[in-house]
């Protein structure tokens, strides 16, 4: 479809008004991005950028559009899930903010790559990943954009393990900054954001009580480790499983019960999956849960739930709520999936709450600004986020918070530097 001369896709343009004011009230919890805004509008650092961006179209996405485009750039947006999309604000991002955006709630896998071929057909100078599927594209499908790209962003834990793998196996064209990787966004996005988030997609998709439940969380980094606090506060008891030593004694020490996978799928009530690797809960995992056990993912990808492997050994399905779908077992029980097996927390709610987002979404407009002043001098791998980038935001979103803290001192700065000072 297209309105004047820029092409979209959206499900429903009636809704724009509705995702109009849900994007400006996630914007009043967005204080950073707001005095980016500000000074992007001002000093148009990214004018004459092209920017291609696969993310979850949510109001908060939208208001990182609006910033990328008060700096100067031009911008096209496509889903990085297919379930992932809020409607109404794709209809607003076409109709109020001028960003062309192809995303449907529920489109098929089909209808996902051509959403992101159409993102390509802009010629993007960057790319913005939540999952390096747009990367991907380019590099087996659309490597004559190469020679006109400087760089990208990305988003998620699965993202930068496809990145960095490509990076090693030197098939990376151009430099990413893992986003992912920021202080100021793993710390709290990650943790904070898809802790609440996903208790809210489970509640929200089951109405079940959390209290007095058995809930295993499988893998315990920044995800892992915000959705197991946000559990345990809610009066559930939190199990986790891990295959990585270190994390499974932090585990520990934090007070979780910590065991394997096939021990912790017999006494299960509640399971959701944030590892960023594949076929976590399988065939026998399956097989051993108890009759009613509730299965979800907050992993970037489906794939962490062998769902292949249910659909073949049940005897039937059904969906018995919105996005609830019940397995029926030859062992008679039944097991609950929830959302397909897609982010729960983007599927069954709205994603993390846009205070949050806030410092993850100013990572990626200083970052895309900081490729554009630096790309030339930049190898094709995996960088992090700059350091004073990162320490920026803080220190803005404690003043948005009205909070102060300590400086050093002049003889502190002095200590801290000299290596003469003992007992």
């Amino acid at each position: 479809m297209k309105t004047g001369t820029m092409s979209y896709d959206v499900k429903d343009m009636d809704t724009a008004k509705a995702g109009k004011q849900r994007i400006e009230w996630a914007y009043r919890s967005m204080g950073v991005l707001k005095l980016v805004e500000k000074d992007f509008a001002r000093r148009k650092p990214l004018k004459g950028l092209r920017i291609g961006a696969c993310l979850h179209v949510t109001t908060e996405t939208a208001n990182l559009m609006r910033v990328l485009k008060a700096g100067g750039a031009e911008v096209a947006l496509a889903a990085s899930n297919p379930l992932s999309t809020q409607d109404d604000v794709a209809a607003a991002l076409v109709k109020y903010f001028d960003v062309p955006t192809f995303a449907k709630k529920g489109e098929d896998t089909d209808t996902y790559y051509r959403h992101i071929m159409s993102v390509l057909e802009t010629r993007p100078m960057v790319t913005m990943d939540d999952g390096a599927d747009l990367v991907s594209t380019i590099h087996t499908k659309k490597r004559t954009l190469l020679k006109g790209i400087i760089g990208g962003t990305e988003e998620t834990t699965t993202g930068v393990i496809r990145l960095r793998s490509m990076a090693k196996e030197k098939k990376l064209a151009y430099p990413i900054i893992s986003v992912n990787d920021a202080y100021t966004k793993h710390l709290f996005d990650n943790r904070y954001g898809t802790g609440q988030s996903t208790i809210d997609g489970i509640l929200r998709a089951t109405n079940r009580l959390i209290a007095g439940s058995v809930f295993v969380v499988c893998g315990y980094g920044w995800c892992g480790r915000g959705v197991a606090m946000r559990a345990k506060g809610m009066g559930a008891r939190v199990i986790i499983t891990e295959v990585d030593p270190i994390r499974a004694l932090e585990a520990v020490m934090d007070g979780y019960d910590v065991m394997p996978i096939a021990d912790a799928a017999k006494i299960g009530d509640l399971f959701v999956t944030v590892t960023g690797d594949t076929t976590v809960i399988s065939r026998n995992e399956f097989m051993s849960m108890k009759d009613g056990a509730i299965v979800a993912n907050s992993g970037h990808f489906n794939v962490e739930l062998d769902l292949g492997t249910l659909r073949n050994i049940a005897k039937g399905r059904s969906e018995v709520r919105d996005l609830v779908e019940e397995y029926r077992l030859p062992n008679g029980r039944s097991i609950y999936v929830l959302a397909n097996g897609r982010l729960v927390n983007l599927s069954s709610a709205e994603g993390h709450p846009s205070s949050v987002m806030d410092m993850s979404f100013a990572n990626q407009a200083l970052s895309v600004m900081y490729l554009k002043e630096n790309a030339r001098r930049l190898d094709a791998v995996v960088y992090p986020v700059p350091d004073d980038i990162d320490r920026n935001i803080a220190v803005i979103k404690l003043k948005t918070l009205g909070i102060d803290i300590d400086s050093l001192t002049l003889r502190q700065k002095t200590y801290l530097a000299s290596w003469e000072s003992g007992t």
